[in-house]
This record gives C-alpha cells, sequence and structure tokens, in this order.
C-alpha cells in the first residue's frame, strides 16, 4: 500500500509501501503470534485478534504479540527461542536486522533470530506485491517450585549418573 508505513518485527522499515492489514501488518510479528499460538494449542492470531474487529484495527502488532504470549504464559509455556523468516525479494533487512531481533528478543525475553529469503521473483512475494513471513519457536512447560510458585526456569529432564557405567567399560 503506496505512503503505508512498512513495519516488520516491530521495526518501521524505510520503504515506499507498506502491507495492507487491519493492524499495522507487521508479518515478522504476525508469524511469531502464530507459532507461539499454536505450540501452546492456543489456535490462531484470527481467533484471538479476529481481522473484523473494530478494537484491533490500526494495532501494534508488538501490542498484539504481547497480549498473545501473554496468554500463552498464563497456559504454563515460556519461549525458548525463535526463528522468523521474512519471504520477499525486496526490502533487504540486513541492515536492520540486530535491530528487529532486539524488539523481538526484549519483548519475549527469549533469543529471536530474524532473516529472510527470496522466491527467485516467483510467485506474489516475487513479483513485489507483498511479503510473506513464518516462524519456527521452541516452546518449554514453566516447573513448579516447592512452594508452588511457578519458576521461571526451563524445565530440563532429570540428570542420569554414568559413573558406575563407566568404570565398568575401563
Amino acid at each position: 500500500v503506496e505512503g503505508r508505513p512498512l513495519v516488520l518485527g516491530g521495526v518501521e522499515v524505510d520503504f515506499p509501501r507498506g502491507l495492507a492489514g487491519h493492524s499495522d501488518g507487521d508479518v515478522v510479528a504476525h508469524a511469531l503470534i502464530d507459532a507461539l499460538l499454536g505450540a501452546a494449542g492456543l489456535g490462531d492470531i484470527g481467533g484471538l485478534f479476529p481481522s473484523g474487529a473494530a478494537e484491533w484495527e490500526g494495532s501494534s502488532s508488538l501490542d498484539l504479540l504481547a497480549r498473545a504470549y501473554a496468554r500463552v504464559r498464563d497456559v504454563g509455556w515460556k519461549l525458548v527461542n525463535a526463528d522468523c523468516v521474512l519471504v520477499g525479494e525486496e526490502p533487504r533487512i540486513a541492515p536492520r536486522r540486530a535491530e528487529l531481533e532486539r524488539t523481538l528478543t526484549e519483548l519475549t525475553g527469549a533469543p529471536v533470530s530474524v532473516r529472510a529469503t527470496t522466491t527467485d521473483k516467483l510467485g506474489f512475494t516475487g513479483r513485489g506485491e507483498g511479503l510473506a513471513a513464518e516462524a519456527a519457536e521452541r516452546a518449554g512447560r514453566d516447573v513448579l517450585d516447592v512452594a508452588g510458585e511457578q519458576d521461571r526456569r526451563q524445565a530440563r529432564p532429570p540428570r542420569v549418573d554414568l559413573t558406575d557405567e563407566l568404570e565398568a567399560v575401563e
């Protein structure tokens, strides 16, 4: 959309066209929201923030991400790390990559990487008609400590002591 700001990963990118959307159209943040909601069994972004609902019109996708992640945390999940991939011929995000990653990492409290790829001029992204994004994440369950309060550390499997087995091999 001519004259509309292009927002990617919560960062406004200098580009003559922005993406159409009910919110700010940030495809990177939207992909991360969908990945988080899906991992927690909470559906998708459209179920939580319907595009027909006036209350979400023009919303910051970072605000939507914060709200969605709060729901994910409420059901006992925590983001461990995420990888977001922007698909399109332009804009080039390399000069702003660190800023996009920092913005998403600060919001989620977990490492988030952002990278880009092209479709070698194939499809709507190749023709410059839009952008797409995908995100993969790793989430873990929060663990309860002895007092029954939520401990925000990542759950780890019990440590296995192999000392006896190693000595038997020697």
